[in-house]
């Protein structure tokens, strides 16, 4: 299968008065659509806020004591993309870090980051809710496909011969068996390494080990794959969450020819309790047409 991955870079340096006086990190920006829930946190007007109860459209401030959100204090930078916040993107670290928490040191929240600038339309594209969604979308996929971001290469070593297709002109030249599966989406074949190294400028059919040596390489060919490529599917799994496909035809575009349709009902309802599980961490609903 041919992959590509996410990025997320924080860059967040904001120099404090003093250094005991530095604000803590923005949460994500609260969104309007967005369903918050007891504890969970979001930025307004450059404050940090945590909700008391359930709330939908309650702008965090606007009640003062009495309302739902209570103020945590100014914030600085951080994720989500609210005030202060640098990288715009609708995942926080500490949302990461819930939906993977044993995930592989190689496996970073700013290696995801610094990917997005490869696509900077993933989970930038419609209203928030959409953002959201294809967040979510993105990452169950992701985390289905590596354990909870554990594995970063295919453990099937005796597959590594055969992801060489001598008959391509460019041939193999990091070695016959140099084009095993890797990151996130598991780029396999040298002609997929070829594919996703043009369209990154990464020159990755002659070095395809980039791909298990830098998180944001490896984040950047999943999100390749996820943005250019069908699969078995009819539609990239960007255009089917922006487009309102739904989940279900991501799961078409990255597995569908061993998965849908009935194929493998076990392996589809896996992606699907993910996606669902997510999405109720960045707090907005999944949608329709989450099987395929």
């Amino acid at each position: 299968m041919a992959a590509a991955a996410a990025v997320t870079l924080g860059l967040a340096i904001a120099l404090p008065a003093s250094p005991a006086a530095a604000a803590p990190a923005c949460a994500g920006a609260w969104a309007t659509s967005a369903v918050y829930t007891n504890g969970q946190t979001a930025s307004h007007g450059g404050r940090n806020w945590q909700a008391k109860w359930w709330t939908q459209g309650e702008t965090p401030g606007s009640t003062g004591q009495w309302g739902v959100w209570a103020d945590q204090g100014a914030c600085g930078t951080g994720g989500g993309d609210g005030p202060g916040n640098n990288n715009g993107f609708v995942v926080t670290e500490a949302q990461f870090n819930q939906m993977f928490p044993n995930r592989n040191p190689f496996y970073t929240y700013n290696g995801l980051v610094a990917a997005l600038s490869a696509y900077p339309g993933f989970a930038n594209t419609g209203d928030d809710t959409v953002k959201r969604r294809e967040a979510a979308a993105f990452l169950a996929n992701v985390s289905h496909e590596t354990g909870g971001l554990y594995y970063i290469v295919e453990q099937n070593t005796a597959n590594y011969p055969h992801y060489c297709d001598a008959t391509q002109p460019y041939g193999c030249p990091a070695g016959q068996a140099a084009y095993y599966g890797r990151g996130p989406i598991q780029l396999s074949w040298n002609f997929n390494y070829k594919a996703a190294g043009d369209a990154l400028g990464i020159n990755l059919l002659a070095n395809p080990y980039l791909v298990e040596q830098d998180p944001a390489v490896a984040m950047k060919t999943a999100l390749w794959y996820w943005n250019t490529q069908n699969g078995p599917g009819t539609m990239t799994a960007h255009a089917a969450m922006v487009n309102g496909a739904g989940f279900g035809e991501t799961i078409r575009s990255i597995n569908g020819a061993l998965e849908c349709n009935g194929g493998n009902p076990a392996q589809v309802q896996s992606r699907i309790s993910k996606y669902q599980s997510f999405t109720q961490l960045l707090g907005v609903t999944p949608g329709n047409n989450l099987g395929c």
